[in-house]
């Protein structure tokens, strides 16, 4: 008898974006935004691929953040498609400020217990490798389990918006350091209910 062989995850290609953009009924978005969601993170993985790491790692990259947003943004804050939406909001924040990205982590690092894995970064963190860092774990994605990449993005997520706050008295930063703190506590919920097998 055959082995079945296991097929890469179809990513969401350009076709898959084009298509959406024309698209305004919200039920048949969001039910998009779901399977693409769920093929990420549920799919068959070779952890080995590095061309698959990569792909889900550029994905905003290659297509937007808007294209992401129009399939995710919607969706429940404690869901796979929610999740992977500040994920990728994450990445992008810290890609166009990395400078700013390092020294509120650094900052918070200093106020609030850091996942282990994180808190290997050099001290103090350089920008790059603040960009290196949040690559690792959307790229966990497909390489690790969900909840420990859940957790990880919790703590980059906490540590920064803690250090946004000591480092800034502006309403407006301190509104943004409070999103931050928020969104890693949906992460970390996110997490939890995803090592009990009910993220969806």
């Amino acid at each position: 008898m055959p082995m079945e062989r296991h097929r890469k995850p179809a990513l969401p290609g350009a076709d898959v974006f084009e298509a959406l953009t024309g698209d305004e009924d919200p039920a048949v978005r969001a039910e998009a935004g779901v399977r693409v969601a769920t093929v990420l993170v549920r799919g068959p993985h070779d952890t080995g691929d590095v061309e698959l790491v990569e792909r889900v790692v550029t994905l905003t990259d290659e297509h937007g953040l808007d294209a992401v947003a129009d399939l995710w943004a919607t969706a429940p804050a404690e869901s796979i498609a929610g999740v992977l939406f500040r994920l990728y909001l994450i990445r992008a924040w810290v890609r166009a400020n990395p400078v700013q990205a390092a020294r509120e982590f650094e900052a918070g690092k200093g106020f609030t217990p850091v996942d282990e894995v994180i808190a290997g970064v050099a001290d103090p963190p350089t920008p790059a490798e603040v960009i290196r860092l949040v690559d690792a774990v959307v790229g966990g994605v497909v390489t690790g389990e969900f909840s420990d990449i859940l957790d990880r993005a919790a703590s980059f997520a906490h540590a920064v918006g803690i250090g946004r706050a000591h480092l800034h008295d502006d309403p407006d930063q301190l509104r943004s350091a409070a999103r931050l703190v928020e969104t890693s506590r949906v992460l970390q919920s996110a997490a939890r209910t995803e090592r009990l097998g009910q993220l969806s």
